[in-house]
């Protein structure tokens, strides 16, 4: 089971591309989010700019295409500005964001229904239209990728909203199962209950469709 997960996650992996919160120093974050929630616009501003793609790529992964996606994180970032003057500074900012950006998708799943489009987040940066470096890759090797990033992407929809978010959080998120569960407001069991179903289901999805590939 490690194998396939770190195959999973290898599948989706956002190519490199380093979010910007990850390059910014604890201590400025810790700042920034203080300024941002006594109310000074250009902190905020910067926030948006800090979190942007994190937020994207995460919705991305829940909902499945880039519409939803930049949809999710508008309504994302309006909640952020509505309740931010309610977060605590001892809390964990990622952690009280990502709960954000679960209900947010959450709310567009049952709004919707089930999306009737599939791209990945991944795939879309491969084809430039993210914001991606230039891929040194063969077109061979890119194009294998691909594929293997879209049968993950619909394997993704065979899960139910709650096996969907645990596994998006724990194996693509790279959150630990406690962090999950606080996210989710679950316990660390139910948790690990769902991100096994999860994966058992993505790969018989996976190896029914390379079944499927070998007998055309």
């Amino acid at each position: 089971m490690p194998g396939e997960v770190a195959e999973i996650a290898l599948m989706t992996d956002s190519l490199g591309l380093p979010d910007s919160s990850a390059r910014t120093a604890a201590s400025s974050v810790a700042s920034m989010i203080e300024r941002a929630k006594a109310g000074d616009p250009v902190a905020f501003e910067q926030m948006i700019d800090c979190y942007q793609r994190k937020v994207i790529s995460t919705a991305w992964r829940m909902l499945g295409n880039r519409e939803d996606a930049r949809d999710a994180a508008q309504e994302v970032f309006l909640r952020v500005y509505k309740y931010l003057s309610g977060f605590r500074v001892e809390q964990d900012f990622a952690a009280w964001l990502y709960r954000i950006i679960i209900n947010v998708c959450r709310d567009q799943m049952r709004k919707r229904g089930r999306p009737d489009r599939f791209t990945s987040f991944e795939m879309e940066c491969e084809l430039g239209n993210f914001d991606a470096h230039a891929s040194t890759e063969d077109v061979e090797a890119a194009a294998i990728r691909s594929q293997q990033q879209a049968m993950i992407t619909q394997a993704l929809d065979t899960l139910s909203k709650k096996e969907r978010a645990a596994i998006v959080l724990r194996d693509l998120e790279g959150l630990t199962t406690e962090e999950v569960a606080r996210v989710l407001g679950s316990t660390q069991t139910t948790v690990r209950s769902q991100i096994s179903s999860a994966r058992t289901k993505i790969k018989k999805f996976r190896d029914r469709a390379l079944t499927g590939t070998r007998q055309r």
